[in-house]
């Protein structure tokens, strides 16, 4: 049933994705879910406590972070399974944990600002979707920033919560977003974060461990499909790269994506004003690329879509027989 649940998900977001009116109604579980963290955070992170006391407190607000989660989204997969017809409720509610709908809008609408409004059109665009400084990027810097929050968001944003939706079911789902997005709030290495959002950083490391390496193959095999794609390169690249990556995850199907279309991702940029130093992913690849290889990418990335949502409908049917 939960594979099923799984594919109706994909499926339903894929068609529909979130509807604007529903988020200006009710918001979005996400940001319910980041109310409740940042309330935690003001509340139990205080720099007056000792690191490893903070580090105490984030383990268990953590806790208490996924044990409401989990259970909410339990006890409403309960009732809603009663009904007739219940696992298309249950899929309806599911269906706002993958994101295949607003990131494919998201990277395309820099490939479309580098079209028609140049530069800065296109920094201002990926500055809504990276973290790096956009002001020093020059096009080739923005067409990259874009291409690897593709594919890094493409696993952790689409890949994983499907396959805890299809693993644990909403629980699961609900429960993995909880860390995602604990952890993108506060599993920083900042003064700040360090320790409080240590457990957040470190299980959200383990949770996308299956989907970043499940993304790496859906990548290439999607590359059979597109045209100056190379799957051999993809999966070469995949572990000559990724191991590179200051990500446990990421670099999976950044190395995937770059290698499958001769790019060469990640590199060093800057934070807050601060130079990362980091290996290129597609070592030997173009660094030149432009919103053609943006559109590109996102082909790769719809290509892989449709396998995932094929691969979870095969299994929902396998099991169903």
């Amino acid at each position: 049933m939960f594979f099923a649940l799984a594919f109706l998900s994909l499926l339903i977001e894929r068609l529909l994705g979130y509807p604007d009116w529903l988020f200006k109604r009710i918001g979005h579980p996400v940001t319910w879910i980041g109310s409740l963290i940042a309330l935690l955070d003001r509340k139990w992170n205080r720099g007056s406590d000792s690191f490893l006391r903070r580090k105490g407190t984030g383990v268990a607000a953590l806790v208490i972070l996924l044990g409401s989660t989990v259970l909410s989204a339990s006890v409403l997969q309960s009732a809603l399974l009663w009904l007739p017809f219940g696992i298309l409720a249950v899929a309806v509610l599911g269906a706002s944990l993958p994101a295949q709908k607003s990131l494919e809008q998201h990277v395309e609408a820099v490939a479309m600002a580098l079209e028609r409004e140049g530069i800065e059109g296109g920094r201002k665009a990926v500055s809504m979707i990276v973290g790096r400084d956009p002001d020093n990027l020059d096009e080739a810097a923005v067409c990259r920033a874009a291409i690897e929050s593709l594919a890094e968001n493409f696993s952790d944003g689409v890949v994983a919560p499907a396959v805890w939706l299809g693993l644990l079911g909403l629980a699961g789902g609900a429960g993995y977003k909880a860390i995602n997005t604990a952890d993108s709030m506060i599993g920083h290495r900042s003064a700040r974060h360090e320790a409080f959002g240590w457990a957040s950083a470190r299980l959200d490391d383990l949770v996308n461990l299956p989907a970043s390496r499940l993304t790496g193959l859906l990548f290439v095999l999607a590359a059979f499909f597109v045209n100056g794609a190379s799957p051999r390169a993809g999966f070469r690249s995949i572990f000559q790269d990724a191991h590179h990556h200051r990500s446990p995850n990421a670099g999976w199907p950044e190395a995937a994506l770059a290698g499958a279309l001769g790019f060469a991702l990640a590199g060093p940029r800057s934070y807050g004003g601060q130079m990362i130093e980091a290996r290129f992913m597609g070592e030997g690849g173009r660094r030149d690329l432009t919103s053609v290889d943006i559109r590109q990418a996102l082909t790769l990335a719809r290509i892989a879509d449709a396998m995932l949502i094929a691969f979870f409908g095969a299994l929902a049917l396998a099991i169903a027989l």
